[in-house]
């Protein structure tokens, strides 16, 4: 079945592979018309941490409010649409279950084709809201599970070059916040604090001149987390603001250097920075200050902050492309926890 069966290119988009139930209708890839997300952070705050039955739940209990609010602010119609999108990975699988779930229930009722959809795939096209790809194009995917560099010679070609070795950047950013005390989700708050201290700690930076495109944070969290139970036991006082510009200055360095190193070697025409680390103020400056001193001849991506997070549009603009090739599924499509690039 072809997806473009229509006049208008509609994609009903569904995410739900964490903590936020998020629902858009986009056109033709690069149009929001809605998107919609129900966050559950203030439900998951008092654990520290994302629990994925909670997350199930939540999700169970918003997925057709938010289903109904997309298509109702679109101002569109079951039939207008040309297809429906979902994630299917990676991600939490009973989270992704639940979206999984409600799109092919939408998919089978209205007859529309099923476009599955990798989840670090759709923070990439994040970016194809704010200007259109040209490859190739380079992508850093900095999240709370994730940290990686692909590059890509064309829509739907994905080739991971680096990878983290142990922890994602965001999962440090949230540990280091968890031994200052902050609240859950922590990186944003160490990013404003970040902009406030010196850099007097002086953290490592793993891996800055191996001769590859990896990344490793688990080192830099356990010198973080040492620094502040050695002073604890010393009875001396740790200075909070000095610790986060510390701390996010290793993890920018680190990122900014292997990331422009990489755009130089493939050569490539654009810079895409995306996920939710990719909302960092600190990443950002440190990237356009990059590029514009050794390869300003690269345009850097940044989609808006509030593209950074998980939502559904982003979903929705991958999808176009992804459908352009017919990469569809049936109602057997399941979800794949663990799904990587391929």
């Amino acid at each position: 079945m072809s997806v473009w069966t229509k006049e208008r290119r509609l994609i009903l988009a569904v995410e739900s592979s964490c903590d936020e139930t998020s629902v858009a209708v986009v056109e033709d890839g690069n149009q929001i018309l809605s998107n919609i997300v129900a966050s559950q952070i203030p439900s998951h705050q008092r654990f520290g941490g994302v629990v994925p039955e909670v997350a199930s739940r939540h999700h169970v209990e918003q997925i057709t409010l938010c289903m109904k609010e997309a298509l109702t602010q679109a101002e569109v119609t079951p039939a207008d649409l040309s297809g429906v999108a979902v994630t299917y990975g990676p991600g939490l699988v009973g989270a992704l279950l639940v979206g999984i779930s409600a799109a092919k229930a939408f998919s089978f009722a209205h007859d529309l084709p099923l476009i599955p959809i990798n989840h670090m795939a759709g923070h990439i096209y994040a970016a194809q809201f704010v200007e259109d790809f040209q490859f190739p194009l380079m992508a850093l995917l900095v999240s709370g599970g994730h940290t990686e560099l692909v590059y890509m010679k064309e829509h739907g070609s994905y080739e991971v070059i680096g990878e983290t070795r142990d922890d994602a950047a965001g999962e440090a950013y949230d540990k280091v916040g968890r031994v200052l005390g902050l609240p859950y989700p922590s990186g944003k708050k160490i990013d404003e604090m970040a902009h406030e201290g010196e850099d007097t700690y002086h953290f490592p930076r793993a891996m800055l001149k191996e001769d590859n495109y990896d990344f490793s944070f688990s080192g830099l969290k356990s010198s973080v987390i040492n620094t502040v139970h050695n002073a604890e036991q010393r009875g001396e006082e740790i200075r909070p603001f000095d610790l986060a510009t510390s701390f996010q200055a290793s993890v920018v360095e680190v990122l900014v250097t292997k990331t422009l190193r990489a755009c130089k070697d493939y050569q490539v025409k654009q810079l895409v920075i995306a996920g939710g680390v990719a909302a960092n103020k600190g990443l950002r400056q440190g990237l356009e200050l990059g590029l514009k001193e050794q390869q300003p001849e690269v345009s850097l991506i940044q989609p808006p902050l509030k593209l950074c997070g998980d939502n559904a549009a982003m979903i929705g603009a991958c999808a176009f492309y992804e459908s352009q090739k017919e990469q569809l599924a049936d109602m057997y499509l399941n979800a794949e926890p663990s799904l990587i690039f391929e």
